[in-house]
């Protein structure tokens, strides 16, 4: 879906937001100074939120959430080979909010997370959500794939699955992958001796532009341009 040189272009801009950035707490870092994970991504590397905007994608979000869908997250992702990571079953349960001291029955557990409140979202809120993982590096078997747990988004939030069918996602450089946050998932160690890294940019669609109990997004980017006036 996105040719080489966007992803080349992508890269060397998120390198170089990642590297420069005074704000530790904006990135996740190994003990040699390695990025591997960073969480407000949108602040440090703003092209991300026009980067996902493809007629497909939009089609896409437009069809499963509804016109009024928009970004509210931007995560990054990286295994390198030399620093290799794993993560076990889960599912995406928490979203960004503008403040999580609210009182309220449907949100829980508030964090923070680089700076910024979060809470654990109501099932109303994650069922009307959808993921787009945009890959900037081929994955295979030996990179440490993501892995799902088919048909689990429909199981609620309990990330135990009925579902005996486990799959790996395997899929080239540029290729974009759209999944639920409900969907149980999980990540393994990078096989040794790989030189094989495994960067992916994660963005998150909402298609409730209101949250319930007077939450607010921490962001809300309208998906639709708006056409100028006068």
């Amino acid at each position: 879906m996105f040719d080489g040189s966007l992803v080349d272009q992508v890269v060397h801009g998120l390198q170089l937001a990642l590297t420069t950035t005074d704000d530790e707490s904006e990135s996740i870092r190994s003990r040699t100074g390695t990025v591997y994970a960073a969480r407000n991504v949108v602040s440090l590397y703003p092209e991300a939120c026009q980067l996902w905007r493809q007629p497909a994608i939009e089609e896409l979000l437009s069809e499963v959430l509804g016109s009024a869908f928009g970004l509210v997250r931007v995560l990054f992702f990286d295994k390198p080979p030399e620093r290799s990571w794993s993560l076990p079953w889960h599912k995406d349960l928490t979203i960004a909010v503008r403040d999580n001291s609210l009182p309220s029955k449907l949100f829980r557990r508030p964090t923070m997370k680089a700076g910024v409140p979060h809470v654990e979202a109501p099932l109303e809120v994650l069922s009307a959500m959808l993921t787009i993982r945009i890959h900037l590096d081929q994955v295979t078997e030996d990179n440490g794939p993501l892995k799902v747990m088919s048909g689990s988004h429909l199981e609620g939030k309990d990330p135990t699955s009925t579902s005996t069918e486990c799959r790996s996602i395997l899929v080239d450089r540029g290729d974009a992958l759209a999944m639920r946050p409900l969907l149980a998932h999980c990540s393994g160690l990078s096989h040794p001796g790989t030189t094989l890294r495994r960067r992916i940019l994660h963005f998150e669609f909402a298609g409730m532009p209101c949250l319930p109990d007077g939450f607010e997004w921490h962001s809300f980017f309208p998906g639709r341009m708006l056409n100028p006036t006068g």
